[in-house]
């Protein structure tokens, strides 16, 4: 069932997006917004659906001998990814076009530049949802871009299961060209997100920096008999017979159960920061180069008791960038370095690849 919290951010995504549109039809000149050709924003836009799948780590035993040799085979289910989307980027100089179709495994680190290799309006939007070892969660990247001579207009949503992060951004800068290849950007930016650096757990911990687990488990529910060694949840099933299975096993599952739902019942927290950024982008055959980055140096405090301002103390530094670089020394000698980086709200998630490609004729 979809949590209300996800509930608000999407309806708000989408109210978000349309607004976007509208806008991005509006600047084109001399059209008004029920002239906007829907037909000639979709061309050449690419609309897939793909399914990835494989076998994950391998089964493992486990053996016991606490009732005699018992053994059991832990088994991991199958890794998946089930991709659906839509996206008119233009590719870059340097992009493979060798792959005939879009399968929702490309990683296509440009993506994340505050501008794209043409102007106009470009847009993604895509949503994966993958096993990997066991382990299911949800991926999605959306955003809609226009990028003019003097200003970039950006919306944005984000969510990366694996990384623990998502949040919806919208953005409106000036743009300063100082060549073809160089400009530099600045504006304000807008961020919803849960309240990152609350942490549920606080008010429980003691004066001695440890935490009253059993008498929390307790207010969720839970019943421990000490005498009998028994340890049951709020539906009266018993889920530890020892104190050890009991720390173990069932109290991070309480603490973990207990801190999404606390975190869950708080009202998303709009930010509002000012944002520079610069790109760079030079392209050849043999040589290439294309970086970005972006800084978020101050942050609107709105005195909200639950914003990053109380938990950090002040003011801080949000940052993301990327790199794409390649060098072919020969015909048959080459390198690259790719990859991009994010911190928002010190919670850091990343990409990199390098290597060496030496062709034998």
């Amino acid at each position: 069932m979809m949590r209300l919290g996800k509930f608000k951010i999407i309806e708000m995504k989408k109210v978000l997006v349309i607004i976007l549109i509208t806008l991005v039809g509006c600047v084109a000149p001399k059209k008004c917004c029920a002239q906007i050709d829907f037909k000639k924003i979709l061309k050449f836009s690419t609309f897939y659906v793909a399914a990835n799948g494989g076998n994950s780590i391998s089964d493992v035993d486990v053996f016991s001998v606490a009732n005699g040799l018992e053994t059991v085979t832990v088994k991991t289910p199958y890794d998946y990814n089930l991709a659906l989307g839509i996206r008119k980027i233009a590719r870059f100089g340097y992009e493979n076009k060798a792959q005939t179709f879009y399968d929702g495994t490309e990683t296509s680190w440009s993506d994340g530049a505050n501008i794209g290799k043409v102007q106009g309006l470009e847009f993604l939007f895509e949503v994966d949802y993958k096993r990997q070892q066991g382990t299911e969660y949800l991926d999605q990247h959306h955003f809609i871009r226009y990028v003019d001579n003097n200003y970039i207009l950006k919306g944005e949503y984000l969510e990366d299961g694996f990384a623990d992060i998502k949040y919806f951004e919208t953005s409106e800068r000036y743009r300063y060209k100082v060549n073809k290849k160089f400009s530099f950007n600045a504006g304000l930016a807008q961020r919803l997100s849960e309240p990152y650096g609350y942490d549920p757990l606080e008010e429980w911990m003691l004066d001695n920096g440890s935490l009253h687990y059993t008498y929390l488990a307790i207010t969720e529910g839970y019943n421990v008999d000490v005498f009998e060694n028994i340890y049951t949840d709020p539906n009266g099933n018993v889920v530890a017979t020892s104190k050890e299975v009991w720390e173990e096993v069932v109290i991070p599952q309480v603490l973990a159960n207990y801190s999404e739902r606390k975190r869950d019942e708080l009202d998303k927290i709009i930010q509002h920061s000012v944002v520079v950024g610069l790109d760079y982008y030079y392209y050849k055959k043999n040589f290439w180069v294309h970086t970005w980055t972006n800084l978020m140096p101050y942050h609107l405090d709105l005195k909200n008791d639950f914003s990053y301002h109380e938990y950090n103390n002040g003011q801080w530094l949000d940052y993301s960038g990327g790199l794409i670089f390649g060098y072919k020394y020969t015909k048959s000698l080459g390198a690259f370095i790719e990859g991009k980086y994010n911190k928002y709200w010190n919670r850091e998630w990343y990409d990199f690849k390098f290597g060496i490609n030496y062709i034998i004729f």
